[in-house]
């Protein structure tokens, strides 16, 4: 699995700030509802639900949201980028910056902890990280997300 497989370049979002986490979910759910016709309340939902069981606040800056929905044939991803971080409750109680969210079908199983895996992975990579943080532009977010050099789940 690639990130090019669940993300494409209209669920990427550069926001200039959220003014609380739970401002950052609504952003999200709007997110899944333009790029994949996602019911907007449940996702956010859905969302707050899974917080609710621990922070998905990963450190140095990136969080990583996810949800099981309904009306998802395969996992999706949509990307965030915010130009002044937001508290997330994140492991090493630093702000994020770097959001990406994962959407996938009920019945996902493994496929869902595939892509788990694989974007944790990829935004682990501090030199990954400090080039999307100087690319503020979705196209360009997108290209370096997408790009050949990130390593595949297994």
């Amino acid at each position: 699995m690639k990130l090019s497989q669940i993300l494409k370049p209209e669920a990427i979002k550069v926001i200039n700030s959220a003014s609380s986490k739970k401002r950052l979910l609504h952003d999200v759910g709007e997110l899944a509802h333009s790029a994949f016709q996602l019911n907007q309340s449940r996702v956010v939902e859905a969302l707050q639900e899974r917080e609710s069981l621990g922070p998905t606040g990963v450190g140095h800056g990136v969080a990583l949201p996810h949800a099981r929905l309904d009306g998802l044939d395969s996992v999706q991803g949509g990307f965030i980028m915010l130009e002044k971080p937001v508290d997330f409750d994140a492991v090493d109680r630093q702000p994020v910056d770097l959001i990406f969210a994962l959407f996938a079908p009920q019945d996902a199983g493994v496929e869902h902890l595939k892509a788990l895996a694989l974007v944790s992975r990829s935004l682990r990579d501090q030199g990954l990280c400090k080039k999307l943080r100087a690319n503020p532009d979705p196209s360009t977010l997108y290209a370096i997300l997408t790009s050949d050099q990130n390593v595949a789940a297994a």
